[in-house]
């Protein structure tokens, strides 16, 4: 079985074969005549075109198009970085719940309207009506939001909110468009670099907005097609009808597109987290012996190693590397198929046990399973696998039919996002308040719960690194890689920052991008 999920992921990672790549030697650059910007995206067809509505790559264009009071500064996706944006200057609370902005002057929308307070009384009303936006139930930690005058924002919070200040960054429904578009309906307007001209089933067209005010872009348009296929994507790049493509987040085609001539390849963060969630609610696995001989049975290195130490980097930890709270510092139960043996006959099964597991057939889950399954094998665990379609493995695994489940997911990087929604006891299945603590862990409840409400940082990061060492200690589960972002671009065509993250999964297209 081991052997076979190699040789998957050898055909995977090599969509093209080596006679396509030789019948394009010279990969001429073939830039756009008219200096345009040409990206490729893996998916089929454009989303909403929203801020409000947009959650996949598309939250990306929306970042060109629209602003936030702070930003991530292009580049980063570190929370502790965010500054000022549409916001000139901003103060918070001595107790965490009062946000103050003093509001950028002289700024004006694509639609030429010049941004004041009503704006952003109008895009917060707007991000929180859950008949008109996707991220309405993450501002419902919001109390109140007035303008006390034209240039000033004042935001009250119901109670102190971990990574609160995530809430009014060009992210989700921080983003900011002005109140005119949103009564006239249609396209909203923003105060980005770009403004959306054209869309269809296929692609989006984006401009340059010369009046912005941190300069004229020097990419004067941007042209996105959805292609989905990986092998059309990466050939059309190859003959020079793109310039910069999602890419494959696999090693194998990380290495051979680094060989390619003129060319890029961005591998940075946010990853989206890897973990196998144990339910200690199913026996035998509500014995902690059997949880810890799981942990011990399987070789997080040899999984990364597996998919690439480059796109898949492991961690030891429950909360995903580079999160606001993370800690590497947790107990160490891995690799050792001995301890796990023993630690089965000393829970009474000396013949070792089985057990089953609901998976996903997308060549990003089973692969990486059948690994597990054969690490499993080694320390007498057997694992049976029902492989099912994806959308079948996602009604599946909330039914609670899964004794070890294999989820990945990026979250807003704050330890408390992934504490909450995969450990703590209110988020396990069958439960009104349900998530995805499959594992149905409640080791960190108090942990997680007081780190909420502390306001102190330092005390709220030593809570959340407390709750990250009895999540391991209690068996909930085997955290194994982040599997990174990944883009291809023409080296002619620079950024004008040091690409590390982009919470908004595509490279910030900013007004320094350019080509050379």
């Amino acid at each position: 079985m081991l052997r076979r999920a190699l040789l998957a992921a050898t055909i995977l990672a090599a969509p093209l074969t080596a006679a396509l790549t030789a019948s394009l030697p010279g990969q001429a650059l073939a830039q756009a005549a008219d200096g345009t910007l040409r990206m490729g995206m893996g998916a089929a067809s454009p989303g909403p075109m929203d801020p409000y509505k947009a959650t996949t790559q598309d939250k990306g264009i929306m970042a060109w198009v629209h602003d936030g009071l702070v930003r991530f500064p292009p580049g980063s996706a570190d929370p502790a970085k965010l500054e000022p944006d549409l916001a000139e200057s901003f103060t918070i609370s001595p107790d965490g719940k009062t946000f103050t902005f003093k509001l950028r002057p002289n700024v004006t929308f694509s639609d030429g309207t010049v941004l004041t307070a009503d704006d952003v009384l109008a895009s917060y009303r707007r991000a929180g009506d859950p008949k008109l936006s996707s991220f309405a139930g993450d501002r419902t930690a919001i109390a109140s939001v007035e303008a006390p005058d034209p240039m000033t924002v004042v935001v009250t919070l119901k109670d102190v909110t971990p990574g609160a200040l995530g809430l009014f960054a060009n992210y989700h429904g921080g983003l900011i468009a002005s109140r005119k578009s949103i009564e006239a309906g249609g396209m909203l307007a923003g105060t980005g670099p770009y403004r959306i001209t054209a869309v269809d089933n296929a692609s989006v067209k984006l401009a340059a907005v010369e009046g912005n005010f941190r300069g004229k872009p020097n990419i004067p348009g941007i042209e996105v097609r959805y292609i989905n296929a990986d092998s059309t994507r990466e050939l059309a790049y190859l003959s020079g009808e793109l310039d910069i493509i999602y890419g494959r987040r696999e090693q194998r085609w990380v290495e051979r597109m680094r060989g390619q001539p003129r060319t890029t390849v961005d591998v940075f963060d946010p990853g989206e987290f890897r973990t196998l969630l144990i339910n200690t609610t199913s026996a035998p696995l509500t014995d902690p012996r059997v949880r810890r001989a799981v942990q011990y049975a399987i070789d997080a290195k040899a999984i990364s190693r597996f998919v690439g130490a480059d796109v898949a980097p492991a961690s030891p930890s429950p909360v995903p590397p580079g999160y606001l709270g993370f800690t590497a510092d947790v107990p160490n139960y891995s690799a050792d198929p001995a301890k796990a043996k023993a630690l089965l006959a000393e829970a009474g099964f000396p013949n070792g046990i089985t057990l089953k597991s609901t998976v996903s057939s997308v060549t990003t889950q089973q692969p990486i399973m059948e690994v597990i399954q054969a690490q499993l094998r080694r320390a007498g665990i057997n694992l049976e696998m029902e492989v099912v379609e994806h959308p079948v493995y996602h009604t599946r695994i909330r039914q609670d039919l899964s004794q070890l489940t294999f989820y990945g997911a990026a979250r807003y990087p704050v330890a408390d996002s992934y504490l909450t929604q995969f450990y703590h006891s209110r988020s396990a299945p069958g439960l009104p308040t349900a998530s995805l603590n499959f594992a149905h862990c409640s080791a960190a409840d108090a942990e997680i719960d007081q780190a909420r409400t502390e306001s102190d940082e330092a005390k709220q990061i030593a809570l959340w690194q407390t709750a990250q060492r009895k999540i391991i200690e209690a068996g909930c589960s085997v955290p194994l890689f982040d599997l990174k972002q990944v883009f291809v671009r023409r080296a002619n065509l620079t950024y004008d920052y040091k690409l590390e993250g982009a919470l908004n999964l595509i490279p910030p297209i900013t007004v320094g991008t350019k080509f050379n």
